[in-house]
């Protein structure tokens, strides 16, 4: 049976009953909106954190395999030199990963700043140069959240921190192993080679000549020492002092 006109029309104050969706309420007064920004600087501060945190956790990870691995080259002559080539290479696919998390905390640590700089430090103590739109940034960021450091930047930067030092002890460790014939299977116990042509041939690495396998390594450590060199302009939060990661 057909349904009438009357009750088609009976229908419509019902569907128009439903509540229309309303908007939150944004911040009345300076009370609630101070109230607001402290418990989002408490948020911020939370996502900020747990990124620090996985940034920690594979800079363990890289001290453990150095230290692991170093034991096992170190601790007999059987052992061959690659092992401390593939720790390297290993350690370097842990920056990879540690420099993409360096980037999302990095986003965050920028908007704990701003607030840090321009909204509680001038509520401590005001001073003139205060900048009227500084909570501009914040804002485009949240509507639009943006890496504010590219790749190459982060991966130098945790070089300069942290890497560059656990390279440094290989590359040390790696010296010992190739020119001490008492760290090399089959060799006479003296303490040093007594020339180049020992070294490059205790670097041989499977089908790779010695030779080949000093200029891979110094080209390597030549790339390391550029992004340690290597800085630029200071912007941001380097332009304000040296407490950063």
């Amino acid at each position: 049976m057909e349904q009438t006109t009357d009750d088609k029309a009976g229908m419509l104050p019902l569907e128009s009953a439903k509540p229309a969706r309303q908007a939150p309420a944004l911040p009345a007064n300076s009370a609630e909106k101070a109230n607001m920004i402290i418990h989002y600087y408490r948020g911020e501060i939370g996502r900020m954190t747990s990124w620090r945190d996985r940034i920690d956790r594979t800079s363990n990870w890289s001290m453990t395999v150095v230290a692991g691995l170093l034991s096992v080259s170190l601790s007999t002559p059987a052992s061959h030199h690659g092992v401390i080539l593939f720790a390297m290479l290993l350690i370097s696919v842990f920056l990879l990963i540690e420099a993409r998390r360096y980037r999302f905390f990095d986003v965050y640590r920028a908007r704990v700043r701003q607030l840090e700089r321009h909204y509680f430090a001038q509520a401590l103590c005001p001073q003139a140069e205060l900048k009227a739109d500084w909570a501009e940034a914040i804002a485009a960021s949240l509507r639009k959240p943006v890496f504010l450091i590219d790749y190459r930047d982060a991966l130098f930067r945790r070089i300069r921190r942290n890497y560059i030092w656990m390279y440094m002890i290989l590359l040390l460790a790696w010296a010992l192993k190739i020119s001490s014939p008492k760290l090399q299977q089959g060799e006479a116990p003296a303490e040093f080679v007594s020339n180049v042509w020992q070294v490059v041939v205790n670097a041989h690495l499977g089908p790779l000549h010695g030779g080949m396998v000093l200029a891979l390594v110094a080209a390597f450590y030549g790339s390391l020492l550029f992004a340690v060199l290597h800085r630029e302009p200071d912007d941001g939060e380097f332009a304000h002092g040296e407490v950063h990661v």
